[in-house]
């Protein structure tokens, strides 16, 4: 350790901090103490994933540059895979996925379906509007007609859907900020299909703008500018 020191490398080091191997005054606290460490480092450094890695790893005299570039390559396949093609409705997002991505529930899941994603920038979904819908009890009930705000809060949880597939967005909640340029175009009634188109115009600093739009039988009922905050729960 002096002589490393003496070249001016492992200032801090002391026994205490420090194993040095092949020094015949060193103790090693646990046995195979050296793997430990590295198996402790892989471990924490692959933990800056920020995702589940079900993996069989091999690690052959790595080190946290190493590691780090794993990592780099992990997320850049990750991101591939979430901003490449188009998700048609075969293999769309059904109600169940939608639950495992929204914290929203009955009665104020507003979206059934999505049938396209495309990258961070735009995703498409259905609203079934029927007769069973529990705000028709109360709003306009011999003419029902449903809620301008429950077709823009459709539009903000499928806004929802598409913004937190971003890797760097996971586990996060996408709480709506803002809404502008809202204009409500044509009623919505039990028996109509409400497409719901979004797509994002700004994303940064853990903010995004998402422009929507909700047609029926391909007639624009609704558009609205919304404003996004990503915040942990």
């Amino acid at each position: 350790m002096p002589l490393l020191q003496k070249a001016g490398l492992g200032k801090g080091a002391t026994r205490e901090n420090t194993l040095i191997l092949g020094d015949p005054l060193t103790t090693m606290r646990l046995p195979f103490e050296p793997v430990r460490h590295k198996m402790l480092d892989l471990i924490g450094d692959l933990h800056l994933l920020g995702a589940d890695l079900h993996a069989h790893v091999i690690a052959t005299r790595s080190g946290h540059a190493t590691n780090a570039e794993l990592v780099r390559r992990l997320v850049d396949l990750m991101q591939a895979l979430e901003t490449g093609g188009v998700i048609q409705r075969e293999s769309g997002l059904d109600v169940r996925e939608i639950l495992r991505m929204l914290p929203h529930r009955y009665p104020f899941l507003l979206i059934d379906r999505v049938l396209e994603i495309e990258g961070y920038k735009r995703a498409v979904a259905l609203k079934n509007v029927t007769i069973n819908e529990p705000y028709f009890q109360g709003h306009f009930p011999a003419a029902p007609i449903m809620p301008g705000v429950l077709q823009l809060e459709a539009m903000a949880q499928l806004a929802g859907v598409l913004l937190l597939r971003k890797l760097e967005n996971t586990g996060k909640l996408a709480v709506l900020w803002s809404i502008d340029k809202v204009k409500l175009r044509g009623a919505v009634v039990p028996g109509d299909q409400l497409r719901i188109e979004v797509t994002t115009t700004r994303d940064k600093d853990q903010v995004a703008q998402v422009q929507g739009v909700g047609t029926v039988a391909g007639k624009v009922v609704c558009e609205a500018l919304l404003m996004f905050t990503l915040v942990d729960p």
